[in-house]
């Protein structure tokens, strides 16, 4: 939709002002120097007349001509109307001239970025839970972001805060299956919103160069609750790979014994081994050792 607005160099059309002024000069000096107070006493002296209507041409001309200025700033474009048309936009740094009796309204092309507010939505499991986004974008499209949408950054924003109900909505905080991606995953859920908002904002000539998450918890009347069971969790897991390791190190063991002769084991002897080793590798606190003197069917 945008297009490039035609657009003359500054000031090249003041120079040519200047030149027009400048040719109007000579001529005032020649009449004016030749002339007495009686002479205008008589009234117009012949070639005045001429001079004044060319000398307020020019002034005419030169305020119609100066409505077409205008300065742009690095990284910034203007949307150019005439009687409610769109003309163009320029981006052009300097200073330029357009056409007279034009409004143009200014729109920044820097990379911008903001902050959503902690907004509490329910995640996919149900747990309520505060989660805030940051959003960088810039304007790759003027036309689009001057006249499809009313206000091209609360639009941004109001989007980027439904981007986020609906990511926060469609994943769980926490994970507790396999391949199931969750909140806390911060490429996979960043790249996902990121790729929502670049749909919802293109109608705006909008381009989301990023958004991550920046901030996200349970809500306070479940954080305990949540934090429990997140511990709880952590043990479970600790254990099984607790339990794993010592299964293993015990199988181990018993190979080793078996391959090099060290000792002969029945299979109640095996069981016993396996029990004191199994309690040695995954009890939580020091064992203290027996040492069984006798036998061990005594």
């Amino acid at each position: 939709m945008e297009r490039r607005a035609f657009r003359l160099n500054g000031f090249a059309v003041l120079l040519v002002l200047l030149v027009l002024a400048g040719a109007l000069v000579p001529g005032w000096q020649s009449k004016l120097s030749g002339l007495d107070s009686t002479a205008w006493e008589e009234g117009l002296p012949g070639g005045v007349g001429l001079l004044i209507a060319l000398t307020i041409a020019w002034l005419v001309v030169a305020v119609i001509v100066a409505s077409g200025f205008t300065v742009i700033n690095p990284n910034e474009a203007k949307v150019v109307q005439f009687l409610g048309r769109y003309v163009g936009s320029l981006n052009a740094a300097g200073f330029q001239w357009v056409l007279p009796f034009t409004t143009k309204q200014r729109i920044t092309l820097r990379v911008r970025n903001f902050e959503t507010a902690k907004l509490k939505v329910n995640d996919a499991d149900g747990n309520p839970v505060e989660i805030a986004a940051v959003v960088v974008y810039k304007v790759v499209d003027t036309a689009r972001a001057a006249f499809s949408v009313d206000d091209y950054e609360e639009y941004v924003a109001i989007q980027s805060e439904a981007a986020v109900r609906h990511l926060a909505t469609s994943h769980p905080y926490d994970s507790h299956e396999e391949g199931r991606t969750s909140l806390r995953d911060g490429a996979e859920v960043a790249g996902e919103l990121t790729a929502e908002l670049r749909e919802r904002t293109d109608l705006a000539g909008v381009e989301v160069l990023e958004a991550r998450i920046t901030h996200l918890a349970y809500a306070p009347e479940i954080a305990q609750a949540m934090l429990v069971r997140q511990q709880a969790a952590q043990v479970v897991a600790a254990r099984a790979h607790i339990v794993e390791g010592a299964v293993g190190m015990v199988r181990l063991a018993l190979d080793r014994l078996s391959e090099q002769g060290v000792v002969e084991l029945d299979e109640e002897r095996k069981a016993q081994m396996v029990s004191n080793l199994l309690v040695v590798l995954c009890g939580d606190r020091a064992t203290q050792p027996v040492v069984n003197a006798g036998s061990l069917y005594a």
